[in-house]
């Protein structure tokens, strides 16, 4: 069976014209000058791989998410910054191989199997480049691989960390509506913090990104788009991610921030993979990386036709896929309550592999009657029995405003408030997972047939 090749750059001709007089299973089907000709050719389906010279340096994650997707392995010859390329799990073709080893390089790297998907957290091998990253070169044949992760010490002055680690990555989604998923972000990381834990809060948000604001951070930068833009060159590493970051102060901790886009035009700039592989690098950096997500989680059919297109909810479903902990956040009213319910499965298909702890926020008696807490568990053990509540917060107006003026935490603005004790607890159980969710006889008795369980109901009738 003939392997199609096209090759990119005049320095594979040599070694193109030595593969042709073998006459082997290797076919040379197109000579590329430029890196648009060789995408052209991916899209068409010509080519199973790519032999690259010319050109390496501007290979992205981005570019080889195009490239596999028309099924083309890449590999380069060597002379380039090969530590970079590894980092993107390019295969390196070394220059002492003889054009047999290329040629058995070039068939086993096509005929190995497809690479593990992006939903593994727990290895350096897994992730974002491993979509690329392909088997061991045949016996004779080095090649360059990323070099193995180090043991971490899961401080933020640690340099040594991998794509993988032992810190956990929490999300705090909810759905449209405003429920308060910035605020329960950035207390939750803040509460984190002041438990003595290594946090890095990441603002993902690409339609309202606001944590910096809410933290009164004046200046103007994108931390996470310069991560992003460092990750999809395969440059990020630990020093780099830190540069990125900015500590803040709060309450006398520390919580660094990769603060959101600036403009809300920018959010090509958060691709999946790459925001999957600055996720990564943070887990294994921080014992807790808090994700402030948007609301989307629906893929666009108008945009996905075209499959390389970036997407602007990637950044919300990417972060759900390699979280171990998603906060779902809903409001508590006849209407935040049922639109939590009928996300739910989209969440779950969103983050198949995460631990989902329901969080209803904004608790309060003029919104359901009666005893709030109570109205809110038995609407929602009516209608979700699946999923308990982890989790309600109390409503302090007063106390939210005057945190958000001030650029401050609840640690600093109201230290005593039970909404802060609340937020502590809630981010406990997702950083633990062995805090357990309370059983139905912890909490207080159902309130059966609320105002709220009705209206719940004939919303989620219609």
């Amino acid at each position: 069976m003939s392997i199609p090749v096209v090759t990119l750059g005049t320095g594979t001709w040599e070694l193109v014209d030595q593969i042709e007089r073998r006459h082997g299973p290797i076919t040379v089907t197109r000579r590329c000058l430029e890196l648009a000709e060789l995408l052209a050719c991916a899209h068409t389906g010509m080519a199973r791989a790519a032999l690259i010279a010319e050109g390496a340096e501007d290979l992205t994650s981005s570019l080889l998410e195009q490239l596999a997707l028309g099924s083309v392995r890449v590999l380069v010859l060597a002379g380039h910054d090969e530590h970079r390329l590894a980092a993107l799990g390019i295969t390196i073709v070394p220059s002492t191989a003889a054009v047999g080893d290329v040629m058995a390089l070039i068939e086993r790297v096509v005929r190995s199997p497809p690479p593990a998907s992006h939903l593994g957290h727990s290895s350096a091998e897994e992730g974002p480049a491993a979509r690329w990253r392909t088997a061991e070169p045949p016996s004779g044949v080095p090649a360059s691989q990323p070099p193995a992760p180090q043991r971490d010490t899961g401080r933020p002055d640690d340099t040594s960390g991998g794509p993988g680690g032992t810190g956990r990555v929490i999300g705090v989604w909810g759905p449209m509506g405003a429920p308060g998923r910035t605020f329960v972000a950035l207390n939750a990381a803040a509460e984190l913090a002041l438990a003595g834990h290594s946090v890095l809060l990441v603002d993902a948000d690409t339609y309202a990104a606001s944590v910096a604001a809410s933290l009164g951070m004046l200046e103007e930068t994108a931390g996470l788009a310069q991560a992003c833009r460092l990750a999809d060159q395969g440059r990020l590493d630990g020093e780099a991610l830190q540069r990125c970051a900015c500590p803040v102060s709060v309450a006398g901790a520390t919580v660094d921030v990769l603060t959101g886009l600036t403009r809300h035009d920018r959010w090509p700039e958060i691709r999946a993979g790459a925001l999957e592989a600055v996720l990564l690098h943070a887990r294994s950096r921080f014992d807790a990386v808090v994700v402030d997500m948007a609301f989307g989680l629906e893929t666009d059919e108008e945009i996905t036709l075209d499959s390389v297109a970036p997407r602007r909810n990637a950044a919300t479903l990417s972060t759900c896929a390699v979280s171990d902990t998603v906060v779902a956040l809903g409001a508590a009213d006849a209407l935040g309550i049922p639109r939590l319910v009928k996300t739910l499965t989209e969440l779950r298909d969103a983050a198949p592999t995460a631990r989902v702890l329901v969080a209803v926020n904004k608790v309060r008696r003029a919104s359901v009657g009666g005893n709030a807490v109570a109205a809110v568990t038995e609407a929602w053990e009516r209608y979700a029995p699946d999923e308990p509540v982890a989790a309600t917060l109390s409503w302090d107006p007063e106390t939210c405003d005057e945190a958000l003026l001030a650029g401050a935490v609840l640690a600093e603005a109201a230290p005593r408030s039970q909404l802060r004790r609340e937020v502590g607890e809630l981010a406990r159980r997702a950083l633990h997972p062995e805090a357990a969710v309370p059983a139905p006889a912890d909490r207080a008795a159902p309130a059966t047939g609320t105002r709220l369980g009705g209206r719940v109901g004939a919303w989620l009738r219609r």
